[in-house]
């Protein structure tokens, strides 16, 4: 979990930048005929004739989103890719590009820097992306990786925040709230860690929801889900900053209220039993946690045959009149106003 300080490593000066980045980008492979060309010109060349193209953009920034106590480098670069592929399918569309672009202090060798790519390579592989770009340069304060995504899709198909309509069912895939308790249990080994550095920490009771937060998964197989079902979801957005957060959203985009039933929320066992043993609510930590990067929808009642009994898909409410507003109700039956308690970048 901790950085190893014994292996030797390589000044990233002995290289220089041009040098530096046709080392870190020589494995990685071409998926798509789109691409032209690649890294290792002045920019990368598309054939994006096909369909239209989304494009999207998120900055990581060392101490704020991650924390290389606990945070591997080669999972760092994973999850770096991941938190933007999700956002090309919660449109609705595959992904079919990255750049990468860093900034590192002198503190990082080659070999880390080699980590952290092996683990952008493993998610390019994984989800048949092409690195096609971006650009490297030094920093005063850590690590910053900012990474752009290229998506593409038929226009009939892409799914925005705004399409919800009063009674379309909201449907979640897979389970919330699991990788924010995964954060509290490596947050509370690292106090433990910072009091006694020979100390050893047991994590095997919190494997699955360490993978959430350390290696989360972007949903790539649920667009290839709704098509198979010729299924196209009215709204939809990924969640990253907590369930309350993302249903906001579509009701504020889609003009529209919304009552969640707190039974019906999808939550992993052994998120639950962490949940009682930090002696928080699960419901809030569903709520509110965020960093999961599950795909929320809303789906028009007709299409309900189609995706009835699906693992991996739940329905968890219903959208309403604008007027009614967003609503929690809970297992007593109460109606609480949902409100956002999630990730603020400022």
């Amino acid at each position: 979990m901790f950085q190893d300080k014994s292996n030797p490593s390589t000044s990233l000066e002995q290289l220089g930048e041009f040098q530096l980045i046709k080392h870190l980008t020589k494995n990685f492979k071409i998926h798509h005929t789109s691409t032209v060309k690649s890294v290792g010109d002045d920019a990368a060349v598309l054939d994006l004739s096909n369909g239209k193209t989304v494009i999207t953009t998120d900055l990581l920034v060392e101490g704020v989103h991650f924390d290389l106590a606990y945070m591997p480098l080669k999972h760092l670069g994973y999850k770096a890719v991941m938190v933007n592929l999700s956002d090309v399918y919660s449109m609705n569309a595959l992904a079919k590009q990255i750049t990468v672009s860093i900034a590192v202090s002198n503190r990082f060798s080659l070999e880390a820097l080699e980590e952290l790519y092996s683990g952008i390579q493993l998610a390019c592989e994984h989800h048949e992306v092409d690195l096609v770009g971006g650009d490297t340069t030094s920093s005063t304060k850590g690590l910053l990786i900012s990474i752009t995504a290229l998506g593409q899709a038929d226009e009939a198909k892409i799914t925005y925040r705004s399409g919800a309509k009063p009674n379309d069912l909201l449907v979640v895939t897979g389970d919330v709230g699991a990788s924010y308790m995964g954060l509290q249990v490596l947050e509370r080994e690292k106090q433990v860690f910072l009091v006694n550095p020979q100390s050893q920490p047991d994590l095997t009771n919190y494997d699955y929801i360490i993978e959430r937060q350390l290696k989360p998964e972007a949903r790539k197989d649920i667009v290839e889900l709704l098509e198979i079902l010729e299924v196209k979801p009215t709204a939809m957005i990924d969640i990253s900053d907590g369930l309350s957060s993302e249903i906001l959203h579509l009701c504020e985009e889609s003009e529209v209220g919304c009552n969640l039933f707190e039974e019906k929320i999808p939550l992993d066992p052994q998120m639950m039993q962490t949940c009682e043993e930090f002696e928080i609510n699960s419901t809030t930590v569903a709520l509110s946690g965020g960093e999961d990067y599950e795909l929320l929808m809303t789906i028009d009642q007709k299409d309900y045959d189609k995706i009835k009994g699906n693992p991996n898909l739940t329905v968890i409410g219903y959208m309403s009149e604008p007027n009614e507003k967003a609503h929690l109700i809970t297992r007593a039956n109460q109606k609480i106003a949902l409100t956002a308690q999630g990730w603020k970048a400022f």
